[in-house]
């Protein structure tokens, strides 16, 4: 079942929900909308290897926005903070982002119960577009759990997402083996 605009204010008021900044005129029928950060990063090495660790370099957006470019892997970050306790958080882009050409994620969408941070972004496009920070780039669907849950992503040991950062975090997946 997918939380209402009521059911997620619910959840923000008891705490089950956290969004900071939160902004009421985000809150949709059914969803949340996020926000583009100033902070996009890139990997150097052209070619990623899985077991090693891809090192990034920062870009921060200027006022005047930044051109993104097909065939480059962009790393973005919501201005949000989220906190979901009894909920799974789904992130997807926004229409007005689909229609300029612009993916948010590549496979990351889903968030866990107990994912406790800002929401790195996988974006890419089909054209050069320019982006600002600041701007609606997706929106945050809440879906209700049925059951208890025995491992919140904020309390596994092995969890390579945990530590809060304003800043886009590269792939992690060097530390599966």
């Amino acid at each position: 079942m997918i939380l209402s605009d009521k059911k997620i204010l619910e959840g923000i008021e008891d705490g089950s929900i956290v969004i900071d900044p939160f902004r009421r005129k985000s809150l949709g029928t059914n969803s949340y909308d996020v926000h583009l950060s100033q902070y996009l990063a890139v990997y150097i090495d052209d070619v990623l290897d899985a077991k090693k660790h891809n090192q990034i370099k920062e870009i921060i957006i200027p006022e005047e926005g930044y051109v993104i470019h097909p065939g480059t892997l962009y790393l973005g970050v919501t201005e949000e903070y989220t906190e979901t306790h009894n909920s799974v958080p789904f992130l997807e882009g926004k229409s007005s982002i689909g229609r300029l050409g612009i993916d948010i994620h590549a496979t990351a969408g889903k968030g866990d119960v107990g994912f406790c941070n800002k929401w790195t972004l996988e974006i890419s496009c089909i054209h050069p577009v320019r982006i600002y920070a600041g701007m609606p780039i997706g929106q945050l669907i809440y879906f209700q759990i049925e059951g208890d849950i025995e491992n919140y992503y904020n309390k596994k040991k092995n969890a390579k997402y945990n530590q809060r950062s304003d800043k886009p975090t590269e792939s992690m997946m060097w530390k599966n083996f």
